[in-house]
């Protein structure tokens, strides 16, 4: 099955020729290969390159176990390059090369060469590029299918579409699966024996059991604010267990970079400033996430929560989770500080965008809540509401706006509706 990739691939060719190494990084299984190795080589030769100028080395493969050697790889490639004319050097799971930084280096110092490399995010991380590359490295990072190109790939109707992705999410290979089982032994087996394996390996971790707890504790706990003291109590009066705030930190920033979890800040609008004290996480996928906690707590509010904000990262925002600040009279009429939360921040360069998520919007109170939040915040920037369904947008008497979530995933520019 071809699944177009069409954000990531305008990617690749704005930045083809720049003289930089390009680098795909993402959670294992979301399309990294079948990307540069299917969609931009066939872009390539139908451009007109000549497909004996596109060098393609899979080096995880038994076919390519000598060229994991450096000298070997670097001569290899070398050989291949018999003109002036372009050549295009395709590099999967560059991570098995020895001594990688210093070849792709190297090969940055040929002229007539355009680099493109992928990488498993178990050793070859967003920081290891920057680190290692000085500013020649240019990574494009992708994520799991988002629910548009999921939903063209499904063939089938909304509504049965939305279920299957709320339920096991957007890796690839999922569509070609078609019992239910198929798909959550799946998705439960590259967890635990892919991702979580990356993750302990790499960072040496020791204190297994404890990691894979946290990892169930985020997981329940996806679009509610957390922080490290206050999972590390929960450890320590529910399990007498001393997991320490600063190990558990630790933890979390392995999660992160192994693109498992990412986390959202708090932002105090009024105050436009940021808060340190609490913060959420979001899976990289939700359907990851559920076979973590082997399907059985499945919140919708929380699960479409997660997916939104995924989609605003595709789209290139920054998003924050946002607090405005206001005072209220209790019950005895005092006046006392309280915080109202607005579930997403967005920004992209000057433009801001306030987000709110509801999975169910028929109850006045709940009408009301949402809207509150929106009414407290001192700037004319676009407010949004996104409900479960498949309204078009329209404007209340406040001005806010109202969108179905099928309309928000499926048009690219919906925010700017």
């Amino acid at each position: 099955m071809i699944i177009k990739r069409d954000a990531y691939m305008n990617q690749l060719i704005e930045r083809q020729n720049n003289g930089m190494i390009k680098v795909i990084t993402g959670i294992r299984r979301c399309g990294k290969s079948f990307l540069l190795f299917r969609l931009y080589k066939e872009y390539l030769v139908n451009s007109g390159v000549d497909p004996e100028h596109i060098i393609e080395i899979v080096l995880d493969g038994i076919e390519s176990e000598e060229l994991r050697n450096p000298k070997v790889c670097y001569t290899y490639i070398k050989g291949r390059i018999t003109d002036n004319e372009k050549y295009y050097i395709l590099l999967d799971e560059v991570q098995f090369l020895e001594r990688f930084e210093e070849v792709l280096n190297s090969l940055l110092r040929i002229e007539n060469v355009d680099v493109y490399v992928t990488g498993s995010n178990s050793k070859f991380l967003s920081k290891d590029i920057i680190t290692e590359f000085r500013g020649r490295g240019d990574e494009i990072h992708i994520y799991p299918l988002t629910f548009s190109e999921f939903y063209a790939a499904f063939g089938g109707e909304y509504d049965d579409a939305w279920d299957e992705y709320l339920n096991y999410g957007g890796l690839p290979a999922l569509l070609d699966m078609n019992s239910p089982k198929q798909k959550m032994n799946y998705l439960k087996s590259i967890f635990d024996n892919v991702y979580m394996k990356d993750v302990i390996d790499r960072n040496r971790i020791k204190n297994i059991d404890e990691i894979n707890t946290l990892v169930d504790i985020l997981a329940s706990s996806i679009g509610s604010l957390t922080n490290p003291t206050k999972i590390s109590n929960t450890f320590a009066t529910k399990r007498h267990s001393s997991y320490t705030n600063k190990t558990i930190s630790a933890h979390i920033e392995f999660l992160e970079e192994a693109y498992l979890i990412s986390k959202a800040n708090r932002y105090d609008i009024k105050g436009r400033k940021y808060i340190a004290a609490n913060l959420k996480y979001y899976f990289t996928d939700v359907g990851l996430r559920n076979a973590r906690l082997s399907f059985r707590q499945q919140e919708p509010k929380h699960l479409m929560e997660n997916i939104v904000y995924n989609e605003l990262l595709v789209r290139g925002y920054q998003v924050d989770v946002g607090i405005v600040e206001v005072n209220q009279k209790n019950s005895e009429g005092k006046s006392i500080r309280k915080q109202l939360e607005v579930d997403f921040v967005t920004n992209m360069g000057s433009q801001r965008y306030y987000i709110q998520v509801a999975y169910d919007f028929s109850a006045k109170e709940k009408q009301k809540q949402e809207y509150n939040s929106f009414r407290n915040i001192p700037d004319s920037f676009k407010k949004i509401v996104l409900v479960n369904g498949s309204s078009k947008p329209w404007r209340n008497e406040d001005g806010f706006v109202i969108m179905g979530m099928k309309f928000f995933l499926i048009n690219e520019d919906s925010l700017d509706f």
